[in-house]
């Protein structure tokens, strides 16, 4: 029996969200899968289905991550097989790339088919003098077989692909191939995602266990196609996902692929606050906090996690007078969030009341008023009678009644008036008051 740890989509040098100990979460995740499923158990080798990194060109804090993780490995006397993806391929005539510069330093074997070549030669055997090579035959009586990144073109490559896996020599017991592509129906809006059939021909040629990547989701096809997913979310919208390594067992009974995600995954909270349109903005901005911390108080003690609020809805304000930015601070200064993102989408309440037939000018102008003031959280309370009072104004004006009494009107109308004459009546205070003597 071979044993067997299928990864992929890992993404060291991960950095979005602006923070580095989310970087440093890619590394963690590595390199606790690979403490517990590859060392811990055992395995006879580690299989990496491409995007081992999230960019071609690498800082060196990002290297040494890898460096680390797959010198573990190397120390347990345990090889590891890998493939570009389409993060950490090099560019068409390019000679190197950081992939290849681990494997060149025996930290890895980067298996690369000669994708000119005819059928004889488009996989060679690996070399360890050379470090190339497209396939592999290890001792746990396991081929693996390696191939590019293709992307539109992997439906051709994969007949390529199998028209050369046919005319290898005599196969060990299992076979296996990484390929870096993704199956049809698995996530929507993916274009370029091969068909189910596109596969078979890999199949009829003798490969046993097809070990995919690229897709960050599990899943898996007729007992033969596996898709671990990434061992991180690379976003909020991701973490609905299941994703893992598989830890494999190949025998003359078939295939034992379990998912395992016991291991470092840095938490996401998604937190949804619909307004009803009859709060005013404090009231929507207390709420929308009190949850986004309650969601992160689940979590205290352990991981701090990642915290997207999300606001939806309808508001009786202007709805650009929530300030998104100022709530985001906020609620990471009152929480242990690593991450605090705020999604805000709703709509300005809109009050239309319906015009009867046979309204006069005068009563359909005192419900468009009405809806004007209904509309604003100061003012919806007396929306009636400051309609009424709008009316009065209008006609005033047209009438050609002096600025001053306009003015005064409005006074009126919105109670300045009173304000101003409780301030003239309030007693002057002493100033000496509170002061020390």
């Amino acid at each position: 029996m071979a044993k067997f740890l299928h990864i992929a989509d890992i993404h060291l040098g991960f950095d979005r969200y602006d923070t580095p100990e989310r970087t440093k979460d890619f590394f963690r995740a590595l390199q606790t899968v690979l403490e517990r499923y590859a060392i811990a158990e055992g395995v006879d080798f580690v299989a990496i289905a491409g995007d081992l990194f999230e960019h071609r060109n690498i800082k060196p804090a990002t290297l040494n991550q890898a460096q680390v993780c797959l010198q573990a490995l190397k120390d347990a006397n345990i090889p590891v097989v890998a493939i570009e993806g389409n993060h950490d391929n090099r560019p068409y005539g390019t000679r190197t790339s950081w992939l290849k510069y681990l494997s060149e330093w025996e930290l890895l074997k980067l298996l690369e088919p000669n994708d000119g070549a005819n059928a004889k030669d488009r996989l060679t055997p690996w070399d360890d003098s050379t470090r190339s090579g497209g396939y592999i035959d290890l001792p746990c009586g396991v081929r693996v077989i390696g191939s590019s990144w293709y992307g539109a073109t992997a439906p051709r490559a994969i007949e390529l692909l199998a028209a050369a896996i046919q005319d290898l020599p005599t196969a060990p017991d299992h076979t296996v191939l990484l390929f870096h592509h993704g199956l049809e129906g698995q996530i929507s809006r993916y274009a370029g995602a091969l068909r189910y059939s596109e596969l078979l021909p890999l199949k009829e040629a003798g490969v046993d266990y097809l070990a995919l990547g690229h897709i960050h989701k599990n899943y898996t096809a007729e007992g033969w196609v596996f898709n671990p997913g990434s061992l991180e979310a690379n976003n909020v919208d991701e973490s609905r996902f299941q994703r893992g390594a598989y830890l494999v067992k190949l025998s003359a009974e078939g295939i034992d692929a379990q998912l395992k995600s016991d291991y470092f995954q840095r938490p996401i909270e998604r937190v949804e606050v619909v307004a009803k349109g009859q709060e005013s903005l404090d009231e929507l901005t207390e709420l929308a906090m009190e949850r986004a911390i309650a969601a992160v108080t689940k979590h205290q003690n352990h991981i701090s996690p990642i915290v997207e609020l999300k606001i939806t809805g309808q508001v009786s304000f202007d709805r650009l007078e929530l300030d998104t930015r100022r709530l985001q601070e906020a609620i990471q200064a009152a929480s242990d969030a690593l991450v605090v993102l705020v999604k805000y989408d709703v709509e300005d309440v809109a009050y239309q009341t319906p015009l009867n037939d046979g309204q006069t000018r005068v009563e359909i102008e005192q419900s468009i008023f009405e809806d004007m003031l209904t509309a604003h959280r100061d003012y919806k309370s007396r929306a009636s009678e400051l309609a009424q009072g709008l009316t009065d104004l209008k006609d005033r004006q047209l009438s050609g009644a002096d600025e001053i009494a306009l003015y005064g009107l409005v006074e009126t109308l919105l109670g300045l008036d009173d304000q101003v004459e409780a301030g003239r009546s309030k007693p002057p205070q002493d100033d000496s008051v509170g002061q020390e003597a």
